[in-house]
């Protein structure tokens, strides 16, 4: 019987796009906050912003590839902004201030429609709830959930950023089946990608994996239409989700 549904943050709770001009809009953003604090980058926004957009896609496949979240100060020192050589000790203060910026201000952030409805509907059904998501801010998420009047809802909230985990490692589908006290057996995940979500919850043996759809997720799962990875639902809208798991729990 399935007691808890936990949910990935972006791409599922909301999506995002990247109008444009905004990404040179942020690059600008960054460099005036890191003048606050005495650390001039002698670069144009437009070379920043292209500089931003590779270090940041490097750093990626290299997260991606051994699983592992570092910590803000050395994302930012030795990835983001490699190529100005910032002291960490400069950096390490502002650091999750900086990560904050990078996923709350970077792209235009829409929630999706019922969330809090959703949420409702599951509570009644007497289940636990609770948020999985790779993320290099340790604050973002929760600032996010409180926006969507939902924070309260949340069993647990689990991220990259804390554990130094990434999906889809097992691992950190693990750490929130002890927070809740629930097996894998127990617990459905609902995701927008193959790569991260799908393949997740695979790896951790839940019971119920749910994707719902996201333009934007097709870059990040290029070539894995034929990896053998599939959800058990694949869903176009969050309000979906209480019906499934009321169908789920009916089953003998």
């Amino acid at each position: 019987m399935i007691r808890g549904v936990l949910f990935d943050l972006g791409g599922t709770l909301h999506t995002a796009s990247s109008p444009e001009g905004r990404d040179v809009w942020f690059a600008q953003r960054l460099l005036e906050r890191l003048g606050d604090y005495g650390i001039r980058l002698d670069v144009r926004p437009e070379e920043l912003a292209a500089r931003l957009h590779e270090n940041g896609e490097a750093y990626k496949r290299q997260s991606e590839k051994d699983l592992r979240e570092l910590p803000a100060a050395e994302i930012w020192r030795d990835w983001y902004l490699r190529d100005w050589a910032i002291e960490r000790e400069k950096l390490e203060p502002i650091a999750e201030e900086l990560s904050f910026l990078y996923d709350y201000e970077r792209v235009k952030v829409i929630r999706r429609p019922y969330i809090r409805e959703t949420l409702d509907a599951l509570r009644e059904q007497g289940l636990k709830l609770g948020l999985i998501s790779n993320i290099i801010s340790l604050s973002v998420a929760p600032h996010f959930l409180e926006e969507y009047g939902v924070r309260e809802y949340m069993d647990c909230i689990v991220l990259s950023s804390a554990t130094g985990i990434r999906k889809p490692s097992a691992e950190i589908f693990r750490v929130a089946e002890r927070e809740l006290d629930l097996r894998p057996s127990e617990l459905a995940y609902v995701g927008d990608t193959l790569s991260r979500d799908v393949r997740g919850t695979r790896n951790a043996g839940w019971k119920l994996m749910i994707q719902i759809k996201n333009g934007g997720a097709a870059k990040r799962d290029k070539g894995l239409e034929n990896a053998g990875l599939a959800p058990d639902y694949l869903i176009d809208g969050l309000e979906e989700i209480p019906a499934i798991i009321r169908r789920e729990n009916a089953k003998p």
